[in-house]
Parts: structure tokens; C-alpha cells; sequence
């Protein structure tokens, strides 16, 4: 199916540029991103990098599960 696309200029050049870098047609570049935008989101695959929050004072803490919930409110 055909369809008409209004993109501005700036927008262009870097879509162009971008296939461009990539060896593929502007075509095909805006079909992955429709494509893409469709799908449902999909979970991040690989490994999860620790840790996950940062901290200045990095270690470990033994904590029980009563302390957790009396830190954490949980309905």
C-alpha cells in the first residue's frame, strides 16, 4: 500500500544519512521504525548490570524481613 509522509526537511537529511550509514534504503529504515513502534514492547534481553541503584557508600547490609518492611512501606 502507498501512503503519503510529510517530514520536515532536517528530519530527512538525517533519516537519509542515517540509511545511509546503515547500507540500507530510507524505505526500508522507516518501515523498521513502523515496524518496531507496532510490536508490543519487548523485555530487555542479557544480563542486568549491578548494581542497579548506585550508591556513595557501597556494601551490604544483613537485614531481616521485618526490618525491610518497616524501611519499605508495602500496601
Amino acid at each position: 500500500m502507498r501512503t503519503t509522509v510529510d517530514i520536515p526537511d532536517p528530519t530527512y537529511r538525517e533519516l537519509k544519512a542515517r540509511a545511509a550509514r546503515e547500507g540500507c534504503s530510507v524505505k526500508a529504515l522507516v518501515l523498521r521504525g513502523v515496524q518496531k513502534e507496532l510490536r508490543p514492547a519487548a523485555r530487555r534481553k542479557g544480563r542486568v548490570q549491578l548494581p542497579m541503584v548506585r550508591s556513595k557508600e557501597p556494601g551490604s547490609l544483613c537485614l531481616t524481613n521485618q526490618q525491610i518492611y518497616e524501611i519499605i512501606p508495602f500496601p
